[in-house]
């Protein structure tokens, strides 16, 4: 093997310890439980550019106060409903963006609903109460306890946000798929781990893997709590906690639809090895990891037109486009 076979195939084998807490289950029961407890949201339409797609405005009500807001867009070409939606997630600081940005997905035929992730480049904010300081960014907020912790309140904004795409009525639920890059792929893989009604599951470059050896090596939205530790030395244990309940690798025998990952070999942000600790453990039989052996943290090119066709196998029978 050449150099860069021999590499590919170490990662393929690399597996390690699970940081799991004992209460690992008992906590993402209690999650999903809250998460269903609060379906509020309203929809409203938007004027935009768009000659074939409407576009809505969704708030919906996240975890702590805080009002999540959202796109909602559907295309109207000869489309007839109950519609494929894809939910997306955007990256670390960014943001749900503005329609256009999605129209690559419309234009296949697929419903929208991209959200904002709290308190980070978008509309939403971030009702979180915190009890403890915290480094620059957003992510060692409440990071001390995974209960008041900045991940979880996340996660219940994703589970509700994925909840609401099933139940809209030009949607249909059998054929609900999530997406995201970089924190928005960690994301996708986590709500596909808890929430069993998706149907697919695609995560280029995901974050949120094998968290202790990214908070020790990588240039991620972890190296805040790499600081936060530096600063407070004494709450490494306590991180690690923390970090250990939201780790995609300590999740993955709970992913079990179909999933496609992305990793690319000189990615310094969400490591290589991260990637493949989570992916190696993902008990789907129907999984894909697609390799990038000079791509470093970046969303590989074609990806919609990949994206498409890794969906389109998962219709259940029936077309996706009309």
């Amino acid at each position: 093997m050449n150099a860069i076979e021999t590499r590919i195939h170490a990662l393929h084998q690399y597996v390690p310890e699970l940081t799991a807490p004992t209460d690992l289950e008992d906590f993402w029961e209690q999650i999903a439980l809250e998460a269903a407890e609060s379906m509020e949201f309203s929809v409203e339409q938007v004027t935009s550019p768009f000659l074939q797609a409407k576009v809505y405005k969704v708030i919906l009500e996240g975890a702590a106060n805080t009002r999540i807001h959202a796109w909602y867009m559907l295309p109207i070409f000869h489309q007839p409903h109950p519609l494929p939606c894809i939910v997306t997630f955007h990256g670390y600081s960014d943001s749900k963006g503005q329609p256009e940005n999605h129209a690559a997905w419309l234009l296949m035929g697929y419903a929208v609903f991209a959200i904002d992730i709290r308190g980070q480049g978008g509309e939403t904010g971030n009702g979180l109460m915190q009890a403890y300081g915290m480094t620059k960014g957003w992510v060692t907020q409440g990071i001390l306890e995974p209960e008041s912790s900045y991940y979880r309140a996340v996660a219940i904004d994703c589970l509700r946000a994925v909840r609401c795409a099933l139940i809209m009525p030009e949607i249909d639920p059998e054929r609900v798929f999530v997406f995201g890059g970089s924190q928005g792929g960690g994301l996708a893989l986590l709500v596909s781990a808890i929430e069993p009604n998706l149907r697919a599951v695609i995560a280029h470059v995901p974050n949120m893997c094998h968290m202790d050896l990214a908070i020790l090596q990588s240039v991620s939205s972890v190296i805040e709590v790499a600081e936060f530790v530096t600063r407070f030395p004494d709450s490494l244990d306590k991180v690690l906690r923390t970090l250990s309940y939201f780790d995609i690798m300590n999740l993955a025998h709970r992913i079990k639809l179909p999933v496609h990952v992305t990793v690319g070999l000189k990615d310094t942000t969400c490591l290589p090895e991260a990637i493949f600790a989570a992916y190696n453990r993902i008990v789907s039989v129907n999984k894909t990891i697609e390799v990038h052996p000079f791509m470093g943290h970046a969303l590989p090119p074609g990806f919609h037109a990949a994206g498409h066709a890794f969906f389109s196998q998962l219709h259940t029978g029936k077309n996706i486009i009309a």
